[in-house]
């Protein structure tokens, strides 16, 4: 699929046909555990994916087997999750997601068979799952190709610094923008946060290396 984004970006914008040459990116899936999914999701919300995957972890240790799964998280007080490292509003958000699951009212497995809008109608209904947090699960979750996180200011600024634009692109000429990417924006989102990371990659101070006296003390 990447390949077919990579040819359809190279008609229809050579700016980032060239730049998705330099990565390769993974062809996207429907996840084989989409509550556990959301879960890590609301956990990342704001936060590297490195510290997420750190107070995920520590939020699996607390369930019985590390079984993400709604009647195991809702046997859990406040305190006990807040212990992970879990935010007072992200433990409220994902307890929430358990109840909606649990009771039915959010039916995960049905999700697949409804388009974008309709997922994301669903799982706002979730406390502290907003348009973002939803888009990053319509793309690495459920696997969808033409989605965009409009609200996601790192892509916009890639956008901005991709078409040379001197600053931050208005709704209309985003707008624009993203028809050309049309069908695999979410392809061309993956793009622009590689893009990124490589910016910072690039842009970070070198680690100094240990004086020989501490070398010889290690």
């Amino acid at each position: 699929m990447y390949k077919k984004a990579r040819l359809h970006f190279k008609k229809a914008d050579p700016r980032l046909y060239k730049a998705s040459l330099e990565f390769e990116i993974a062809d996207l899936k429907l996840s084989d555990d989409l509550f556990r999914d959301i879960v890590w999701t609301i956990v990342g919300q704001q936060l590297s994916g490195k510290a997420a995957d750190t107070i995920f972890e520590r939020f699996q240790k607390l369930l019985p087997g590390g079984r993400v799964v709604p009647e195991e998280i809702l046997e859990l007080s406040d305190e006990e999750m807040r212990s992970a490292g879990l935010s007072g509003a992200k433990a409220r958000a994902i307890r929430d997601l358990s109840e909606k699951t649990a009771s039915g009212e959010l039916d995960l497995p049905a999700l697949a068979s409804l388009s974008d809008l309709e997922v994301a109608a669903q799982l706002v209904k979730v406390k502290g799952i907003g348009p973002w947090t939803a888009e990053m699960i319509l793309m690495f979750s459920l696997g969808r190709t033409d989605v965009f996180s409009l609200g996601d200011l790192v892509l916009r600024k890639e956008i901005m610094n991709l078409h040379g634009w001197k600053k931050l692109p208005g709704e209309k000429r985003l707008q624009s923008a993203l028809a050309r990417w049309s069908p695999y924006r979410t392809y061309a989102a993956r793009i622009l946060w590689k893009i990124a990371d490589s910016r910072k990659k690039r842009a970070a101070p070198p680690k100094r290396a240990k004086s020989r006296k501490k070398a010889r003390k290690a």
